[in-house]
């Protein structure tokens, strides 16, 4: 049999399908392959906050942050050991988080309405970093990395893209290994091995000298990811030969300074974030691990809410007290939510089909609330919002084009967001 319906181009399949159509069905069109049908897409310029966030600070909760001990408390028989509190901005926070909600409540934006179907940790962190669902067969790009293809680097001499307390495993996805994020285990530790043991002269000489070997192999296989790596010595060399290296140095903030943010690797890590904010790196990751809390959920949230809750805190007072926060986008969120039943262990288990997100920042609607799930938080009650929709909103802050089709290596077409919806209800 002819192979040629399923090797044409996308055009050409489309007036196969047509014509078996109107033969066995005896219609002209498919209504899901007219482009009459097809939704119509914004310009980026049409909606509300466009390329406002300069910077974005995603804060990455591991283990599945309960939705209703934080950001969508609930009063019922769901309720957590703490009672609600009400905040200025006429919405309640989880009694876990008192200087969010008595400080900050007019800065952020939640969503009350995500939802997934995806209830195992590592790919709910990896669709909740790129967007898209895991495959076997190709790694995606995080929202640095796509900053980074659309918008160009951030920097001359920084990365545009920093992970703290993680290591790279999610990255650049199917772009240039150039693109990876540069990790930062540890805060405290900085940019390890980042001084010299020569001169800057000597290690010129040594750079180019590799590069002089090196060059026969370059120029007779023409790659990508060999020419990634050129780069990734060139930068190398520009980041330990300039003053920006002391963006990673911790150890020249204030004592008091450091404490505000909490001592620890999540409020250090921030601290960082902001340094980096201000050197002019654009996408900056920090984890905090120790959300899956089937067991004792009230002691766990004891402690993590008070590391965030402090941390949060301290960065949204820095950045507005720097003048950053108008054009610094801050992102909490995690890879799904935790159910309404208190179980047998005194703990909640995971929860995709309902959670809760948070934006701060940038062009962000303080004092919005967006979506709602229901009286107890186990189901979507108002505006469902996809990881999709989140991920189109955040790129659209960022100002970038989040229809722009990129095709990948494999010739495969790829978006921001993957199609989702961005969310101007949240945006100013």
């Amino acid at each position: 049999m002819n192979a040629m319906p399923n090797s044409a181009d996308p055009v050409t399949r489309r007036h196969f399908v047509e014509q078996v159509a109107r033969a066995a069905l005896g219609v002209t069109l498919l209504p899901y392959l007219s482009s009459a049908a097809e939704p119509t897409t914004p310009k980026p310029g049409s909606l509300p906050g466009f390329g406002k966030a300069k910077n974005v600070i995603w804060l990455q909760m591991i283990g599945g942050m309960s939705h209703i001990d934080t950001l969508d408390p609930k009063t019922g028989d769901s309720k957590g050991a703490r009672d609600p509190i009400q905040t200025k901005a006429d919405y309640q926070l989880g009694g876990y988080l008192p200087t969010l909600a008595r400080d900050h409540a007019d800065k952020l934006a939640i969503i009350r309405s995500m939802s997934s179907k995806t209830g195992v940790h590592a790919s709910g962190q990896y669709l909740m970093r790129t967007g898209y669902e895991q495959r076997g067969t190709i790694k995606h790009p995080v929202l640095g990395a796509w900053a980074q293809e659309l918008l160009g680097k951030s920097s001359k001499t920084l990365p545009s893209s920093v992970c703290i307390n993680r290591g790279p495993e999610h990255g650049n996805g199917f772009f240039s290994a150039a693109y990876s994020p540069l990790p930062i285990h540890d805060p405290d530790a900085g940019l390890q091995y980042s001084t010299f043991a020569a001169s800057a002269d000597v290690m010129s000489r040594r750079l180019a000298l590799l590069n002089k070997i090196d060059s026969p192999f370059r120029s007779k296989f023409q790659d990508t990811n060999l020419k990634a790596y050129t780069d990734f010595y060139d930068d190398t060399l520009k980041l330990l030969s300039s003053d920006d290296l002391n963006a990673f140095k911790l150890t020249e903030e204030k004592d008091a300074e450091r404490e505000k943010y909490g001592l620890n690797k999540f409020g250090q890590g921030c601290m960082l974030a902001r340094r980096l904010v201000e050197h002019g790196v654009r996408f900056i990751e920090v984890t905090q691990g120790g959300w899956d809390m089937h067991n004792d959920i009230d002691d766990g949230m004891e402690e993590n809410g008070t590391i965030i809750d402090t941390a949060i805190s301290a960065l949204l007072s820095d950045l507005k007290e720097r003048g950053l926060l108008a054009s610094t986008l801050i992102v909490l969120c995690s890879e799904f939510g935790r159910g309404p039943t208190i179980n047998s262990r005194s703990g909640r288990d995971h929860h995709p089909k309902v959670f809760s997100t948070l934006l701060a920042g940038g062009p962000v609607r303080g004092g919005t609330i967006y979506g709602a799930s229901d009286k107890a938080g186990e189901s979507v009650a108002d505006k469902q919002t996809s990881i999709q929709d989140f991920h189109s909103t955040i790129g659209h802050a960022m100002g970038m084009d989040v229809n722009q089709v990129v095709m990948s290596p494999s010739n495969r077409p790829f978006t921001v967001g993957d199609k989702g919806q961005v969310i101007p209800e949240v945006l100013a």
